[in-house]
């Protein structure tokens, strides 16, 4: 047999043998547990995490361990420029990010590398530079479609014609044909890639080209788009049949994967779950974008992923109250927020929602006593006025809104297409669904009605100096009794002020400006506490009964951007935290991605993003920013608006975020626009003053409510005493409202850093909020401030999902299959990935992290999720087995057990049986039988006795064990009582419960048994009526039977009669007929041809005659005994069926139709034989006078019988 040389047998050369050895003894000599060395770091600006000296810029390591620089010398200037901004090493820069005060990063820089992002954007301005050169001039050669901008800046598609050095010839869409500058072309891209869900798949990345993908998806319903990890929602303004529970299940089961907030929310909830780390979803968006919806569906998502322990029913009416009492129509939007809001969703370690928790930050309260033309107040106001029972409204002295100051200064009362009587139902049935008391609801909408009446508080001068006191009508005499007040008290405070002088107090009067400026504090005060104690209870209703696990998914909802015609501090306020977000997500988006780069040596991609930090520094930096300038101003007595805008002019004039307008004005470049600021009431709304005398008026009256709300602001002021007679003016605390707003915004941003983040980018489609309308600029303007573009380019270009080596190791490291690889994360996760062939283009490894593109964690957790479902299944069938195995021992035992104990119970009666045998069995004398039960008599007393005298003897033994176990008993029985009157309280709910599902069962059985004696009832009238028909049935019966009884006597005494005459002769005086029939006679009449009975036949023998008369008689003698039985029968039936009762099985009609049917069908039997019976007599007696006198006599019986 021939072998074929295997490898080994393969003669080698002595070089290759040496190879060989070395190879093996590096492999003995090289440590198992290193991990593999570190990629080549790329050029790039990263340094390396463990060196206390700056790196050259184009330092590099070879893979050989060696390093090179093409710069020999060190380039001092840029080592200048890294120490300049903090980035020499990482110990001076993170020293540096742990002094500033002003960022509510704790690891946010102090200065954002300016200088690098101004050197990496111009490289990238050169990049696309030389790309659009060599893109244009491609399409310039194949005549390609391209965008061309028009002299109005507008952007239109068309076809290049022809060019001619700097101008190109374009056919538009519409046919027309302009001349364009190359420069203001831009490639478009094929047909196919127009309208895809995510953005970064368009090839050729430029405004027009995102316009009019966002724009084709939007013209088709598809208001959802992806933009690398960042999602576009575009308001429809309409209903788009989007949401439903359908569509919930979908993408709960990955059936569906379309943009959506859906996806968002599934995205937060599987990573919260797997990784263990709290979410954020942060919507954000101008004045009407939508995203008050947008977080409201996505807490719809939310509740449904980890709904079915009741709470999460109470989190969405949560969102109805709110938006009755804080949201309101604007020129902008229909249903604008008036406050931001964080919802924090609660979850159990399974996954189950467990509470909630909802923060709200700055109310606009300005919005009770002084409204724009066009818009509304509150929506709470107008749904109380429209929707309130009419005893709630003439308890509360509620009119139309149109009777109120607050309500009717904006000429706007209604929305179209909204009912604010419907809204109110709505609110009502949350406030229930919250558990809030009818008394509470009652108390809250006597507060909203008390707001309405103090506005129609009306003043009256009085003297030369403007003085003025409260005019007595209905408007003050409604508001005192709602907040249970006097009148004079309520006049007193809004028309008087208290000065300090000295030791003494003087009330003054005040002059008109005062008074209408303490009637507004004092409405706006009364429902912004209102507002804080309506959220304080929903946070109770939704607080969790046990503590969870720490997980939690937070959603926030801002108000929008705004500019207005005219714009004040709540402007400010609202524009300055929408500056904070904005700094947040370019942060998180651009910011801290590239720093990932830099820090672990991989070469990111490099975007020029529009940063809003000098904004930032101009509204909220110390000293000199526009909110510490403010809060100065609070200090000096004489200050005024005008020289606080005089102050920011001044300061300001070379901040480029600034402008000075005239007068009051001025003017600040957001990020989304530039909007002018009248400080008109900056100072006042700032200061946020109370009189004292107002606290003290809330805590006198009676209610209760009211008294709550005082207490709680005396104890919230930071002032160490508050005296209620004190003649001071109870101020704001230091600082200011902007500044306090400043810290919660810092607060809020802080928490939200120790979150995932995903964001939701709301997108207003036009100005008029029609349905179905697309503005290009303004879409624009938004894409362009929010740096949409950019995110997509960092995403497409970039590596957007990242994590630590142990992280990565932590997930996927039980997937590989090789055993003998190093068990450090950094050797795991590189075996895993090439264990499942990802490209090495599709990741980089860091010093500290994995970067991932697009996807590709995607695939590994579905390769993950097959393996983790083998594996559950694995366990499943091993549990099962092993469940099953115990159960056939325990079977088994059982088994066993129940044998021993069946057989010994069979051996004892066994024994017995044996016994009764063997004395019976025997054919013993009587005698010897009769001695052995003596003796075994004697035996058994003796046994007796014997126990007895042994129980004697140990009685005392035996009553010592009886006082201990006693005692034990005693003992076991009080800690039984002790456990019983522990367990008594939950015992008596138990029975109170029990009780209460008794007293239930028994009005559910009472109303039973109504309904079943109502059927009693039914059924015995039937019954009755049954009884009824029977009884005349029976009448009827009887009297027909009667009558044929009678025909039947006369003819059988007839016959009798005649056997008795002598033979061959009648009786033509005596004998009676020999003829009947059953019919009755006027029946009979009308049969019998003349009225009379057939004629008998004559000539007859008298032998003959004997015979075939006793022939007659027997027949006839017959027919008088079936008719007798007959009649017995039918009455037993008759009677059977009236006893019947109504209600059994039997259906009494049925029996009667029967009854009937067979009395009828032997009537008729009964006739024809009683005419045959008849016809044989009519023949043979045929005698003339016999027939003469027979027919007599029938003529006499039809007279009776009739």
């Amino acid at each position: 047999m021939m072998l074929s040389a295997s490898p080994s047998t393969i003669a080698r050369s002595s070089l290759e043998e040496m190879l060989d050895s070395l190879r093996r003894r590096d492999e003995i000599e090289r440590p198992k547990d290193l991990p593999p060395a570190l990629p080549s770091r790329p050029t790039s600006k990263a340094r390396i995490p463990p060196v206390k000296r700056a790196l050259p810029v184009n330092f590099r390591v070879n893979d050989d361990g060696s390093s090179e620089c093409s710069i020999n010398v060190f380039n001092g200037k840029e080592d200048a420029i890294r120490k300049e901004n903090g980035l020499g090493n990482f110990a001076f820069r993170r020293t540096n990010r742990d002094q500033d005060d002003e960022s509510p990063y704790m690891v946010a820089s102090k200065n954002d590398n300016r200088d690098q992002v101004n050197v990496a954007s111009a490289l990238l301005s050169h990049i696309r530079s030389s790309n659009w050169e060599d893109n244009i001039s491609y399409f310039l050669q194949k005549k390609l479609r391209v965008w061309c901008q028009l002299p109005t800046g507008q952007w239109e598609l068309g076809t290049i014609q022809s060019n001619s050095g700097m101008e190109a010839c374009i056919m538009l869409s519409n046919k027309k044909v302009v001349k364009v500058s190359t420069v203001d072309l831009l490639p478009a891209n094929p047909d196919i890639v127009e309208g895809v869900d995510d953005l970064a798949q368009l090839g050729y990345l430029n405004e027009p080209s995102v316009i009019h993908s966002l724009q084709r998806r939007f013209s088709q319903d598809k208001i959802y788009s992806n933009a690398g990890s960042v999602l576009i929602a575009i308001n429809p303004l309409k209903d788009t049949k989007q949401y439903g529970n359908e569509l919930i299940t979908a993408y709960r089961q990955r059936v569906m994967n379309n943009p959506h907030v859906y996806v968002i929310a599934d995205s937060a909830y599987s990573a919260m779950m797997q990784d263990e780390v709290n979410q954020s979803i942060i919507i954000s968006g101008e004045s009407g974008a939508g995203k008050t919806e947008t977080a409201k569906v996505a807490v719809q998502y939310l509740t449904a992923l980890g709904g079915g322990n009741g709470i999460d029913d109470r989190i969405p009416q949560a969102n109805v109250i709110l938006e009755a009492f804080g949201n309101a129509k604007t020129s902008r939007n229909n249903n604008a927020s008036r406050f931001g809001k964080l919802i924090e969703i609660l979850f159990s370690r399974t996954g189950k929602i467990c509470g909630a928790v909802i923060q709200t930050f700055l109310l606009e309260k300005s919005r009770v006593v002084q409204l724009v033309n066009g818009e509304r107040s509150f929506h709470v106001f107008y749904q109380l006025c429209a929707g309130a029972p009419s005893t709630l409204k003439e308890k509360l002295n509620i009119r139309v809104p149109s009777e109120y100051s607050y309500l009717n200064q904006s000429e706007c009362l209604v929305i179209g297409g909204v009912d604010d009587a419907r809204k109110f139902h709505t609110l009502v049935e949350a406030l229930d669904i919250l558990k809030f008391t009818k008394e509470d609801q009652e108390h809250a909408f006597g507060l909203l009605a008390a707001v309405l009446w103090i506005g129609n508080i009306t003043f009256q001068t009085i003297d030369s100096e403007n003085h003025v006191e409260v005019m007595a009508n209905e408007a003050v005499a409604n508001a005192a009794k709602l907040m249970g007040c006097s009148p004079n008290e309520l006049k007193l405070v809004l028309s008087t002020q208290k000065v300090q002088s000295g030791n003494n107090s003087i009330a003054t009067k005040m002059t008109l400006r005062q008074a209408t400026d303490a009637r507004d504090a004092l409405a706006k005060f009364i429902y912004a506490s209102l507002f804080d104690w309506v959220v304080e209870q929903i946070n109770k209703s939704l607080k969790p009964r046990t503590e969870h696990s720490g997980r939690s998914i937070n959603i926030l909802d801002f108000y929008g951007f705004e500019s207005f015609k005219k714009n004040g501090f709540e402007q400010f306020c609202i524009n300055y935290a929408n500056e904070r977000l904005q700094q947040h997500f370019c942060r998180h988006v651009f910011k801290l991605q590239q720093e990932d780069y830099e820090l672990n040596g991989v070469d990111g991609t490099k975007v020029n993003f529009e940063d809003n930090l000098q904004c930032l520094n101009l509204i909220e930096k110390k000293p000199l920013g526009v909110l510490a300038l403010l809060d100065e101003e609070l200090n000096f007595t004489k200050a005024t608006d005008l020289t606080f805008a005089n102050k920011l002019k001044q300061h300001f004039k070379s901040q480029p975020h600034f402008k000075g307008e005239r007068g009051r004005a001025f003017g600040v470049r957001h990020y989304a626009g530039e909007v002018v600021y009248d400080t008109n009431g900056f100072l006042e709304k700032n200061r946020d003053l109370l009189h004292s005398d107002a606290i003290q008026l809330f805590s006198s009256c009676t209610c209760k409510l009211l008294q709550l709300l005082a207490s709680k602001m005396i104890n919230q002021s930071h002032k160490p005493t508050v005296s209620m007679c004190s003649t001071k003016i109870v101020e704001s605390p230091e600082p200011g409202v902007g500044t306090k707003y400043k810290v919660l915004l810092f607060d809020l941003f802080h928490k939200l850093e120790s979150t995932n983040h995903h964001f939701i980018c709301c997108i207003r489609p036009n100005r008029n909020q029609v349905g179905g309308s697309f503005e290009e600029d303004l879409v624009l303007q938004q894409l362009r401030y929010f740096g949409i573009l950019e995110v997509v380019r960092i995403s497409r270009s970039g590596y957007p999902t990242r994590m630590t080596h142990q992280e990565f190791a932590g997930r996927y490291g039980f997937l590989l299959k090789e055993t003998s690889v190093s068990q450090d994360s950094l050797s795991i996760s590189i075996a895993v990935l090439q264990q499942f062939n990802v490209h090495p283009e599709m990741y980089r490894v860091g010093y500290i992290k994995l970067f991932f593109r697009t996807g590709q964690i995607r695939a590994l957790d579905e390769r993950k999720k097959q393996v983790m479902q083998g594996i559950l299944g694995i366990q499943k069938y091993f549990r099962g087995c092993h469940a099953r195995g115990n159960f056939h021992d325990l079977k088994q035992g059982a088994t066993t057990l129940q044998s021993f104990i069946r057989g010994e119970n069979a051996r004892r009666r066994c024994t017995v049986k044996r016994f009764s045998f063997v004395v019976y069995a025997f054919s013993v004398p009587k005698k010897v039988y009769e001695v052995q039960a003596v003796i075994r008599l004697q035996s058994v007393i003796r046994g007796s006795l014997a126990r007895k005298h042994l129980s004697m003897l140990d009685s005392k033994k035996f009553i010592e064990n009886k006082k201990s176990k006693l005692n034990k008993g005693r003992r076991v029985s009080e800690e039984k009582f002790q456990e019983r009157a522990q367990s008594l309280p939950t015992s008596l709910t138990e029975l109170q419960k029990r009780v209460v599902e008794a007293e239930a069962t028994i009005e559910k059985k009472e109303g039973e048994n109504a309904a079943l004696r109502e059927q009693v009832k039914q059924f015995e009238s039937r019954r009755l009526e049954y009884e009824a028909k029977m009884k005349s049935m029976e009448d009827m019966w009887q009297k027909q039977m009667a009558s044929l009884q009678m025909s039947l006597a006369a003819a059988k005494k007839t016959l009798a009669a005649e056997n008795a005459a002598p033979p061959g002769r009648v009786d033509a005086g005596n004998s009676p007929p020999h003829y009947y029939d059953s019919e009755d006679m006027t029946s009979m009449g009308s049969r019998t041809p003349g009225g009379t009975t057939p004629t008998k036949a004559s000539g007859i023998s008298e032998g003959g005659t004997g015979r075939e008369m006793n022939g007659t008689v027997v027949a006839v003698n017959n027919l008088v005994k079936e008719f007798e039985q007959r009649k017995t029968a039918f009455d037993d039936d008759a009677k059977a069926l009236i006893e019947a009762k109504s209600g059994s099985d039997a259906n009494p009609d049925e029996e009667y139709r029967k009854i009937k049917a067979r009395f009828e069908a032997w009537k008729k039997e009964y006739k024809a034989r009683l005419r045959e019976t008849k016809a044989k007599v009519h023949h043979k007696h045929g005698h003339f006078e016999v027939d003469r006198l027979r027919r007599k006599w029938w003529g006499k019986f039809s007279s009776k019988a009739s």
